[in-house]
């Protein structure tokens, strides 16, 4: 299993998305959290399964929300780069590579 880290604004956005969610319906900003964590999983134990996205970035689908983890591979951990609304300004993380 390898080491996920979260940049400072994958983060945060996963934040804002779990207060959003929780707002919307009590229980379900933690339900969003719990499918991050599913993913998150996923990435340590298989990290090459999902598809690049550009470059050297891949993306993992969040199951039944419209998220998206942005993750790079490096030699001694894999990197958050965003938590990523599927359906908002699909290039604003680029920066962020």
């Amino acid at each position: 299993m390898n080491n996920v880290r979260f940049l400072r604004p994958a983060e945060l956005e996963m934040l804002d998305a779990v207060r959003y969610y929780e707002i919307q319906a009590p229980g379900l900003g933690v339900k969003f959290l719990d499918k991050i964590d599913s993913a998150v999983q996923g990435i340590a134990n298989y990290p090459e399964a999902c598809p690049v996205l550009r470059g050297n970035i891949r993306r993992r689908l969040i199951y039944r929300f419209p998220y998206g983890l942005l993750y790079r591979i490096d030699p001694t951990e894999i990197i958050v780069l965003a938590t990523m609304h599927l359906h908002r300004h699909p290039d604003y993380w680029l920066d962020r590579a």
